[in-house]
């Protein structure tokens, strides 16, 4: 055990090392890549967010409007036989339509529930 945690300890800076490394090698303006791909990494963040932000709302509104606890209530007793807790049947109906909507509701999940839960 305390050797994966040294491991883990050194696996960062050991990336970063070779990274650089790698790029001082192969005359690659390593800095400059590094820009690059963080303008990018904050174009993608700016293209997503009003969909991020419509899908909690959609989330919250139907979590608060009640819909989601009545489909739960409704197929708790199947849930029960298959031993699943009820509280991710949200998570359930909406993974199969969309992954963005999915990370949403499970977002929901462990902002309620804590990510330290059971259910999450």
């Amino acid at each position: 055990m305390e050797l994966i945690n040294y491991i883990s300890i050194i696996a960062v800076p050991f990336v970063i090392f070779f990274i650089v490394s790698y790029g001082v090698l192969e005359k690659i303006k390593v800095f400059d890549s590094f820009l690059e791909g963080a303008k990018e990494g904050i174009d993608t963040v700016v293209k997503i967010f009003p969909t991020l932000v419509a899908l909690f709302l959609a989330v919250s509104a139907l979590r608060n409007s009640g819909i989601l606890d009545f489909i739960g209530n409704l197929f708790e007793p199947i849930l029960k036989l298959l031993k699943i807790p009820s509280e991710i049947l949200p998570l359930m109906l909406v993974r199969p339509i969309s992954g963005s909507a999915s990370t949403a509701v499970a977002l929901d999940i462990m902002k309620n529930f804590g990510v330290d839960s059971q259910i999450r």
